[in-house]
């Protein structure tokens, strides 16, 4: 994202003024960024599946347990979703208070309660999720990021393979600076989704993130 304003600051150096939509459109065009297509899943197996394979190959036996944390996990809830995403903070040591969205509730609300983050500072994305029955391969949390209806960033971390239990799972990304300067002040609208490499969306949700100058604006 930062990328972007810097090319847009390029572009208005001597205005200062909120870019124009087929600026905007012309910056996205660079920012595409396809799934590789000769790229082809696992195909999926049950947790028993799992279990039963290669009983006998004692180094796959040990890494079955690290990833089923070699106990036995019966869901509370027999009808939940193998996979529940529950919430999504933004870790910003500067940020004055919590910037937590809540993804068990009305995702519809999360559009009209907006985080704000002060321009230039650095954060990271913690999702907290669950597992709840089998064995996921290739989570993967994907967002989208538009201003003025065009997309002008996309996103993929690559989340990992993780085996049911009853306690929480977290995956923080890696660190991110907050974009600085007139052009990069505003609202952006995200469109987030959580995925695995079958592509089965597990949720999908939108929210705002706003740019100001300082915490207190």
């Amino acid at each position: 994202m930062e990328k972007c304003v810097e090319e847009l600051l390029f572009l208005h150096v001597m205005a200062e003024q909120e870019p124009t939509p087929e600026q905007l459109a012309a910056l996205a065009a660079t920012e595409e960024c396809d799934d590789s297509p000769t790229y082809k899943a696992p195909a999926q197996k049950s947790l028993q599946e799992i279990k039963e394979l290669d009983k006998d190959d004692e180094s796959l036996r040990k890494y079955k347990e690290a990833l089923l944390g070699g106990v036995e996990h019966q869901a509370a809830d027999p009808n939940a979703p193998n996979i529940q995403v529950t919430r999504m903070t933004l870790l910003c040591d500067a940020a004055p208070s919590c910037l937590v969205l809540d993804l068990q509730g009305d995702l519809d609300g999360l559009k009209n309660t907006p985080l704000l983050l002060k321009e230039g500072v650095e954060y990271k994305v913690k999702i907290n999720f669950k597992v709840n029955s089998e064995i996921v391969s290739g989570l993967k949390y994907v967002q989208n990021s538009y201003r003025k209806g065009v997309k002008v960033d996309k996103s993929e971390y690559m989340v990992g393979s993780y085996g049911p239990r009853p306690n929480e799972y977290e995956y923080i990304t890696t660190l991110e600076e907050a974009p600085k300067g007139i052009l990069a002040r505003g609202t952006y609208n995200i469109k987030s989704r959580f995925t695995d490499d079958d592509k089965n969306n597990h949720l999908s949700w939108d929210w705002c993130l706003v740019i100001k100058k300082d915490w207190s604006d």
